[in-house]
């Protein structure tokens, strides 16, 4: 038997055979976290709202594992305009609001077609695989 774990949130399903995380003991590692609204899938047009939803989606794909956002270890964040991170800024606090802890995070450009404008992934240890 596999110790990896696929970690899927319904509402978050991919369209293709890829699950939002995997979990190998108390690591967990996402895949690319969308700006989508869970409930609809829609992607809103701007920045402000993706942010408010990738943040969100990031919270219920760590949950599913099994842990919170205080077992997020590191993030990194892709922005179509790297020149306006305020919008990812609030909710990181939002987030995050001690900054004696925080996780680590670096931003990279997104390089995708389509209308997203912020993704993410995450690493994060979680408590010990059931």
């Amino acid at each position: 038997m596999s110790r990896r774990r696929s970690v899927i949130v319904k509402e978050l399903a991919h369209k293709h055979p890829v699950p939002n995380a995997c979990r190998i003991g108390n690591l967990l590692v996402s895949g690319a976290i969308h700006g989508v609204n869970p409930g609809t899938h829609a992607l809103p047009e701007d920045l402000t709202a993706q942010c408010v939803n990738v943040f969100a989606n990031m919270k219920a794909i760590v949950e599913a594992a099994g842990g919170t956002t205080e077992n997020i270890i590191k993030v990194t964040v892709y922005l179509r305009d790297r020149d306006n991170r305020e919008p990812v800024n609030a909710e990181w606090v939002s987030m995050f609001p001690d900054p004696a802890s925080r996780p680590a995070r670096h931003s990279q450009p997104l390089l995708v077609d389509g209308p997203s404008l912020v993704q993410c992934d995450f690493m994060a240890l979680v408590g010990e695989a059931p």
